[in-house]
């Protein structure tokens, strides 16, 4: 088991301590946020979050609305299905109680999928991020009041340390259809923040039995590269989806998850193909327990395969 600060965070942010100052002032900390997606089955959802304010329990207390992050960001969230953008690095904050982490959103559009197959594209009003707009996309009042993110708890408390916050942006839980015949879209975000020190990974490699032949499909030839490793959580719900790769070419592939909550395991994976169904050692799913702040590592040996259906 490996220790998942180590192994992921060190990677994304360069981490430091703010040291205390004398014993009459308010004990500082610092805090950083990653930007994360729960799966989706959108194209593109593209916002701009313009500012990041932290908001204190107590509107008298220091720092009580520091803002973290005042630099426009836009980003597609659906390219940080198991990645993570970098929000806030180690800003400081005054010690005390914070209840809401606020996210000031002026624009945003998404990419969907009709039931015919084609792509529809929904905008708020000027955003072109996404290519000319098929229909609108509603913000309601985002740019003004903010999109509130529920934190861990309930509350965040700095007492001098340092914190990094995950933040899951669910994209599937955050757009919908407006009631009615209107063909608007309106973003409902569902948005919610993790202390990473409560997440964990899972490393999983994949390899077949010397005695598995898998099957040809369309006339080409099947291998592990053309699976992808998927992990629900505990209640079945889609934690992700991520492609099987053997960068060494040993014949071992391997697919890691990053920032599961460890509070919605034990989680489940299961190799997939459209094309090919497989049995696996151990037998699929394969249930994996991941602690916090650690990396679960988990070998499955492909016993068969089959064309689906066959």
């Amino acid at each position: 088991m490996k220790n998942l600060f180590r192994n992921t965070v060190t990677a994304a942010l360069a981490v430091g301590l703010v040291a205390c100052s004398d014993s009459t002032a308010v004990e500082q900390g610092t805090l950083s946020i990653l930007l994360t997606d729960a799966p989706g089955d959108f194209h593109q959802a593209i916002v701009t979050i313009e500012r990041i304010e932290l908001v204190g329990e107590d509107e008298d207390q220091e720092g009580a609305g520091s803002v973290l992050r005042d630099i426009p960001l836009t980003t597609d969230l659906i390219t940080l299905e198991n990645d993570v953008a970098d929000l806030v690095e180690d800003a400081v904050v005054a010690g005390g109680t914070y209840s809401q982490l606020r996210f000031i959103i002026p624009g945003a559009c998404i990419v969907v999928e009709g039931d015919d197959g084609t792509t529809m594209t929904y905008a708020s009003a000027g955003f072109v991020e996404c290519g000319p707009a098929d229909g609108a996309l509603q913000l309601p009042s985002f740019a003004q009041t903010g999109i509130k993110v529920s934190l861990p708890g309930g509350a965040l408390t700095i007492t001098g340390e340092q914190k990094i916050l995950l933040v899951d942006f669910d994209v599937s839980q955050s757009f919908g259809k407006q009631a009615g015949n209107s063909g608007r879209w309106v973003m409902s975000p569902s948005i919610k923040a993790s202390e990473v020190e409560f997440t964990a990974s899972i490393a999983a490699t994949v390899s077949a039995a010397d005695t598995v032949v898998f099957p040809d499909v369309a006339g080409q030839p099947v291998t592990l590269a053309d699976f992808m490793l998927e992990a629900t959580d505990a209640a079945g719900d889609p934690e992700g989806s991520v492609p099987l790769t053997d960068d060494d070419g040993d014949g071992v592939f391997e697919a890691t998850f990053r920032f599961l909550d460890a509070a919605r395991g034990p989680f489940s994976l299961t190799l997939a193909n459209d094309n090919v169904t497989v049995t696996t050692d151990p037998a699929s799913p394969v249930s994996v327990d991941a602690s916090a702040g650690s990396e679960a590592a988990q070998a499955i040996e492909v016993t068969s395969a089959a064309t689906t259906g066959g």
